[in-house]
């Protein structure tokens, strides 16, 4: 029997790591030993006080029910002190703050949300695959907007305000930028919101790799009048190696965050109130937590500047986040070519840098989610394989 797909699933790909994931599994399959460099998932545990209040609130016997849509009131006060210790933002606890199941589900909430079938969503390349799909999933249309080398991964609001802006509705960023690890600047923070302000654009920070080799943690909220034409999206799951707790969060003013629980209401039943309260805990752990993550994503980040070495490709050392992004050499047609080349020939997997848009091609990515050890084999394989 032959069923038919809906038609907003037309144009919409199967997600590039869940397809190369299985390619690796085969390849592995029949003795490759693939080392996978590819995905940012931290390798790392959460800190042991996350995972025992975990355990000790999954063994009580009233835990186990449905939650509130808008988490425990722990939990949202846990928000709002980190936001108010980290970022210096102020949010009230009970208005301006949604838990969620991580925050890939929150981009989708946001899209379903806010757009109708004519409306388009400003979008950077490169940039994140995912904000594309959850655009055209809820009818929109993505207008991209190139960040380039020479722009310092920066929008040019110049060219933006030159172009035809009447049906934008929403744009999406994130500082530090994914997959370029631009840090972000309170200069740049301004003119996004002066842009929303002017344009009567909603703005959608993605924020989740704020404290990952970063000693200055930043929240577009935190510019003057943000909360009027903004929203931030955060996450545990880089910050805190919580990626599959899926613990997330929406953050601004009142009326989006009703607007937006309107939508996430109708899909979910609320997070396990033991990962609440285990997510609370990770929230109020001190600098000490970030500081000692931070220190080992230092060292893997020299291996990995030793790996670009080997390969000859160019790259910034004042880049943040969870991975290093890197210019292929030239001779080379793209970022694809020279990882299928590291992949068939050194049992290496590297992203190329096209899957996050046409601006990408010309670059790889490297995920820091690996130990010292995998970091030095990888480099090993590719040394030998270059030698012969």
């Amino acid at each position: 029997m032959q069923i038919a797909k809906s038609k907003r699933l037309e144009g919409i790909g199967e997600y590039y790591f869940s397809q190369k994931l299985r390619e690796i599994e085969q390849l592995n399959k029949v003795g490759k030993d693939i080392i996978n460099l590819g995905i940012g998932s931290p390798d790392l545990p959460p800190h042991p006080s996350v995972i025992k209040v975990l355990q000790e609130q999954a063994g009580l016997e009233n835990t186990h029910a449905y939650q509130s849509y808008k988490g425990v009131p722990a939990l949202r006060n846990a928000i709002a002190n980190w936001y108010k210790t980290q970022y210096h933002v102020d949010l009230n606890s009970d208005t301006e703050i949604l838990p969620l199941l991580g925050s890939k589900e929150g981009i989708m909430h946001i899209c379903m949300t806010y757009l109708n079938a004519d409306d388009q969503v400003l979008i950077p390349n490169p940039g994140y695959p995912t904000y594309t799909s959850a655009v055209k999933l809820a009818g929109g249309t993505p207008v991209y907007f190139e960040l380039t080398e020479e722009s310092n991964w920066e929008p040019n609001f110049a060219a933006l305000e030159a172009s035809d802006l009447s049906k934008v509705k929403l744009m999406w960023v994130n500082y530090p930028q994914m997959p370029t690890g631009k840090k972000p600047s309170i200069e740049l923070f301004e003119k996004l919101i002066a842009f929303g302000k002017q344009y009567q654009i909603l703005i959608c920070h993605d924020n989740p790799y704020s404290f990952i080799l970063n000693d200055a943690p930043m929240s577009l909220l935190s510019v003057a009048g943000a909360m009027d034409t903004a929203i931030e999206l955060n996450s545990l799951s880089k910050s805190h190696n919580m990626a599959g707790w899926r613990i997330g969060m929406l953050c601004g003013a009142e009326e989006r965050i009703n607007e937006v629980l309107t939508f996430k209401s109708n899909m979910d039943s609320g997070m396990f109130l033991p990962v609440q309260h285990a997510a609370a805990a990770a929230l109020n752990l001190g600098n000490e937590w970030y500081d000692s993550v931070n220190e080992v994503y230092a060292k893997r980040r020299e291996k990995v500047f030793e790996l670009l070495d080997t390969l000859h490709c160019k790259y910034s050392t004042n880049q943040v986040g969870m991975f290093v992004w890197a210019k292929i050499p030239q001779g080379l047609k793209d970022g694809y070519e020279l990882s299928d080349q590291v992949l068939y020939n050194s049992n290496v997997f590297i992203t190329p840098g096209g899957i996050f848009g046409s601006a990408g091609n010309q670059f790889i990515r490297v995920s820091l989610c690996g130990s010292i050890t995998k970091f030095e084999k990888a480099i090993q394989r590719i040394k030998a394989q270059m030698t012969n």
